[in-house]
């Protein structure tokens, strides 16, 4: 949100959105950070009514941009870079003055520089920021096909002099381009005669035009310069390293690793987006009673709570989303990861090097020294990690970790085979939770639709389920590039180690024993909570029937 949070926080509460105790609470719980953010995101005042507060403040007229469409001519007097570095666009003319809606109406160097950089009067008035965003993305679209005529103009400056200013300028093009379209990954392959690149999109591999096979090394190369940690001259062995850049007025932080190939160097970049660290439960895909369930859970003062799934099922972004749930100031949390992908204020966080003797034993030894309320770990690998997680846990600390199993139940399982007794298994454990990733249909352009036969049998649904649902379809709009789909959500199975299951894992109950007997006390399935979701209209039947296919029903 724009402006000083506690100059927001004091005006709300002047006009009567906001009483002192719920600032107060909001102070407490926040330690002074994101509070306005936390306002938002928690319904207590919403981010339109902030907006025309802080304008009429101001002096300025608030307007809602879903219901204006500039005139192209004022659209090209301002450049991209210009309207995403100050967060505004053109609404029309008036009297000679060009009137852009803005986000931040104490932006003053905004309304300073705009005047200056367009050379003719300016006007201001106030939008959300998110309308702000929307209309940016939708008014100066980065297209991928603008690489090529960088590819070009790289192959035409490719020279012995060693000028590598239009590759600089083709890698940074490409990365933010990544960015725009809300990637997760970046795929550069060499293949025998070809570079094919690739962006991960909503959990799918996109591929896009590429530049030619013949700028692989310099394209590679720049890459490994960017890190500032990778040798371009080593080209035999794996190599990683990390590159923060600016998109914007955002940081982006990318994870890169090379791997050598028989046509050369592959990279995969991932891309950490730190706004899925400020998501809520209900944005990671939680129903009401799911998220009452978990908020439960992760309120204990002790105990082992294990997310499990495979690889890139959303399980990391689960649990920085608990960390900055439980992050307030009466807490210490300290975790301990392989690589530390995002870093949070308030947290503690410990990087393993194995090189220099900083293993996840000894670090997680090192830190119950700390005096901690809260552990993460990044994963639970071997018999040592887990036995001192589990030690941890029955000395007062509660304890975050993932797991790579299947399902809930098979945690435990996998828990016995790397060799903790299930005595131990039983004392610790408080709950595990599966998960996976399904697409989220696109909000703007979805519509209702029937269930096929087919679907409707594979789901098991009866005939008065399907009567009270409200299935959808994807459309294809504007908004999310034509694909139907904005975004992903998950699908969670929920195990919680009562008396009765604790009992069931001392006594070495297999895993079709604990999974029968949870599903009897209430258990939902990944496909059963899948289900629920395919009939509130939040994702189709399609994604859940893919994820789920080894879930019985």
């Amino acid at each position: 949100m724009p402006a000083n949070d506690d100059y927001v926080i004091e005006i709300l509460k002047d006009v009567g959105l906001l009483t002192q105790t719920q600032a107060e609470d909001v102070m407490t719980r926040t330690g002074g950070v994101n509070m306005v953010d936390t306002l938002i995101r928690e319904g207590i005042v919403s981010s339109e009514n902030i907006s025309r507060t802080l304008a009429s403040q101001n002096g300025m007229d608030f307007v809602d941009l879903s219901k204006i469409t500039p005139n192209p001519d004022l659209i090209r007097m301002i450049s991209t870079e210009t309207a995403r570095r100050y967060k505004t666009v053109p609404v029309h003319e008036a009297d000679g003055s060009l009137v852009l809606a803005i986000a931040d109406p104490m932006d003053f160097e905004a309304f300073d520089s705009l005047g200056f950089l367009l050379k003719r009067p300016v006007e201001f008035v106030c939008a959300t920021p998110a309308q702000i965003a929307e209309k940016i993305d939708r008014l100066y679209p980065a297209e991928l096909e603008g690489i090529i005529g960088i590819t070009t103009e790289a192959e035409e400056e490719e020279s012995d002099d060693g000028d590598t200013a239009p590759i600089i300028r083709l890698v940074s093009s490409l990365l933010i381009e990544a960015q725009n379209n809300r990637a997760s990954d970046i795929h550069i392959e060499p293949l025998e005669k070809s570079l094919r690149v690739r962006l991960r999109i909503d959990g799918s591999l996109q591929e896009i035009k590429s530049p030619p096979k013949k700028l692989q090394g310099a394209i590679i190369s720049r890459l490994k310069i960017m890190t500032g940690s990778m040798s371009i001259a080593e080209k035999r062995i794996p190599q990683d390293g990390r590159i923060q850049m600016k998109v914007g007025d955002k940081v982006v932080d990318l994870r890169v690793s090379t791997v050598p190939t028989v046509h050369g160097e592959s990279i995969v970049m991932r891309i950490l987006d730190k706004s899925s660290l400020m998501l809520g439960l209900p944005e990671l895909g939680f129903l009401s009673d799911d998220q009452a369930s978990f908020e439960r859970l992760v309120a204990l003062p002790d105990g082992i709570i294990l997310v499990t799934g495979p690889t890139g099922s959303g399980k990391t972004t689960t649990l920085y989303a608990c960390l900055n749930y439980m992050n307030r100031p009466d807490r210490k949390i300290i975790t301990v990861e392989e690589p530390v992908e995002y870093q949070m204020n308030g947290i503690n966080q410990v990087q393993v090097n194995n090189e220099t003797g900083m293993t996840f034993p000894a670090a997680l030894r090192a830190m119950l020294r700390q005096a901690p309320n809260i552990i993460m770990l990044g994963e639970i690998r071997d018999k040592e990690t887990a036995s001192i997680a589990i030690n941890a846990s029955l000395t007062g600390h509660l304890v975050l970790s993932t797991l790579h199993t299947n399902d809930a139940p098979g945690a435990v399982a996998r828990l016995v085979d790397i060799g903790v007794p299930p005595f131990l298994v039983s004392s610790a454990v408080r709950a595990v939770m599966a998960q996976r990733l399904v697409r989220r249909l696109c909000s703007n352009c979805k519509e209702p639709t029937e269930l096929s036969e087919y679907e409707a049998r594979s789901l098991n649904l009866d005939p008065s389920q399907i009567a009270k649902a409200t299935p959808m379809r994807p459309v294809g709009c504007e908004k999310c590039r034509g694909k139907g789909f904005r975004g992903r959500l998950g699908i969670f199975e929920i195990m919680v180690a009562d008396d009765e299951i604790r009992q069931m894992i001392n006594h070495n109950a297999t895993t079709l024993q604990l999974r029968h007997r949870t599903r009897e006390l209430g258990m939902r399935t990944l496909r059963e909570d899948g289900i629920r979701k395919v009939l509130a209209g939040m994702t189709t039947a399609e994604e859940v029937i893919s994820s789920t296919m080894g879930d019985d029903h």
